[in-house]
């Protein structure tokens, strides 16, 4: 049977890095069972790529993608760009055998405006260009912000169309946010997504008290906002689904991410997360 490989996006991780450093949060994944990661919201210091190398060799865990903004996000905004740091970009791919660079989201002064976000696509498309001289994938991030219509089309339709090297990395949890079927926008995106991300989507409990009834305001706050990000197979997706329309439809690495992990060790919700794709039947995909 032809599989896929699942990992962790490490962007939940942060926090471990800061804390026990690259080496140590790589090794924490490997005792877990995983041997695949993508970096994302890990300063890419000379130190931090020299410990992801180390890990990666020690381990056997493939670093699969790594993050990098197009442009700044606002005006003044840290932390490395493809325009501004392009062959540093391109030195750390090679140093960690790593194929896919992956664009976390539009930037902020982008969003909502449809002429910043066509010279956004076509400023991608380019780099997308360039870092394929250098066997080199760009890939494209979704929230549901892309679900956005601009004259009737999906914002993310305008990507998809008015490019053929850029590649989406396509997120369920957003997806099931933006009211789409995960499932049906997977196939759609048919041969554009060999990354994905695995993130379920939870309706959590409603934590009201009688203060909340005296101002109704208060309670639908509460009420409309209960949505959670979810351990996988701990909400209501059909991962089964997700992850067979995410093979059929070209997808090689399959990263379990979670944004908030309200209050529990990020080790924890990922060592739930394993178990539950292990009893799903995807043992053999770690």
């Amino acid at each position: 049977m032809n599989k896929g490989k699942i990992g962790v996006q490490m962007m939940m991780l942060k926090g471990k890095v800061e804390e026990l450093g690259a080496y140590e949060t790589l090794k924490k994944l490997h005792e877990l069972g995983f041997s695949a990661v993508e970096v994302s919201q890990i300063p890419m210091t000379e130190e931090n790529v020299s410990e992801l190398k180390r890990a990666s060799e020690d381990f056997g865990i493939k670093i699969a993608a790594l993050s990098a903004g197009l442009e700044p996000m606002m005006p003044g905004s840290l932390g490395e760009t493809l325009k501004g740091d392009f062959d540093k970009i391109v030195s750390d791919c090679k140093t960690l055998d790593c194929n896919f660079v992956r664009i976390g989201m539009l930037p902020l002064t982008k969003m909502a405006d449809k002429d910043k976000i066509m010279e956004f696509i076509h400023d991608a498309e380019i780099m997308a260009g360039r870092l394929a001289e250098h066997d080199i994938e760009l890939y494209y991030h979704t929230h549901h912000i892309e679900f956005q219509k601009y004259d009737g089309e999906y914002l993310l339709d305008l990507m998809k169309n008015n490019t053929s090297k850029l590649g989406f990395e396509l997120d369920v949890h957003w997806i099931q946010r933006a009211g789409e079927d995960p499932v049906k926008v997977i196939q759609h995106y048919k041969d554009r997504i060999s990354l994905l991300h695995l993130k379920d989507y939870r309706i959590g409990k409603l934590d009201v008290n009688d203060e909340d009834f005296k101002e109704l305001g208060k309670f639908f706050g509460k009420f409309t906002n209960i949505i959670e990000f979810a351990e996988v197979g701990e909400g209501n997706l059909d991962m089964n689904a997700v992850i067979a329309a995410g093979l059929e439809s070209g997808a090689q690495y399959f990263l379990i991410e979670q944004d908030d992990t309200y209050g529990r060790d990020p080790f924890d919700c990922l060592k739930t997360s394993a178990e539950n794709l292990r009893e799903l039947g995807y043992a053999d995909w770690f």
